[in-house]
């Protein structure tokens, strides 16, 4: 089996903020994906009504994300790529063949769950009526009350036993691939080392070499700053401006000092 998502996840440093961009459409879906897909598997454990209610709308949100493209298709070619990229590392002396070993079979097992739902894999949410109930009424301003939708609001009266083998189901049909989609986050995020940089007057500018494959930006500040990122971009050259930010009266602005930061070129 995989390697299960909260194991594989790279841990947040207790002593920074970081703060990413993506440099690609794929890597913007799977951002998008990794921040819904954690709060959700959260939110379905917690035996609260609002917590369930949350957990219904994130699902629908990733519906909503892999119904768009054939996002399957691109979580399977990164995960070639990965493999591919580990296996170059197994003629290389220093490297600690045990980790590279395990590495390389989570991201085969992961692989070779997602291959094996096939491309229909989201057929049964979408045929599922309630889900499409709840997702019409979603698109209203307080379209989910009582009054609007009395079978969801009955089944939120539920014991969380019954909502949450609902909730399991519903999940386990994208599982593999969010697993997926974590899995190939944590690698490239693991693949760069962070280094010193200083923003000159709150800028930093920086050109790619021609042959980079970069496609996330990660940068680093001290927990607590009141300085924060504003990233933009491509995969040839990007720029960040460091804002200060005061109170949500005032809008942010560029700070003129030089700043101190950590930067991972992923």
């Amino acid at each position: 089996m995989a390697k299960p998502a909260g194991n594989i996840a790279a841990q947040p440093d207790a002593g920074a903020a970081h703060y990413e961009q993506p440099l690609s459409e794929r890597m913007r879906t799977f951002l998008r994906l990794e921040f819904l897909y954690h709060p959700m598997l959260e939110n379905s454990e917690r035996d609260d009504d609002w917590a369930t209610r949350a957990t219904i709308s994130t699902l629908l949100e990733i519906l909503a994300i892999l119904s768009r493209g054939d996002v399957r298709s691109e979580v399977l070619s990164e995960l070639d790529h990965q493999i591919g990229a580990l296996e170059r590392f197994q003629s290389h002396t220093g490297v600690d063949g045990g980790r590279l070993g395990n590495l390389m079979h989570n991201l085969s097992a992961s692989r070779e769950e997602l291959s094996t739902v096939g491309t229909g894999f989201l057929q049964a949410l979408k045929d599922s009526d309630f889900l499409n109930a709840v997702k019409h009424r979603s698109a209203i301003p307080g379209g989910t009350c009582e009054f609007d939708l009395p079978e969801y609001s009955h089944w939120l009266r539920q014991p969380i036993e019954r909502r949450q083998e609902d909730m399991a189901q519903w999940i386990q049909a994208i599982r593999p691939l969010c697993d997926a989609v974590t899995e190939v986050l944590w690698l490239i995020r693991e693949s760069a080392q962070p280094t010193e940089k200083q923003a000159s007057n709150g800028m930093y500018q920086h050109t790619m070499q021609k042959d980079s494959n970069c496609r996330l930006l990660r940068v680093s500040l001290a927990q607590g700053s009141s300085l924060f990122p504003e990233i933009s971009g491509s995969q040839h050259r990007f720029t960040v401006r460091f804002l200060e930010w005061s109170t949500v009266e005032q809008r942010a602005v560029q700070t003129g000092s030089d700043v101190p930061f950590q930067l991972s070129i992923c």
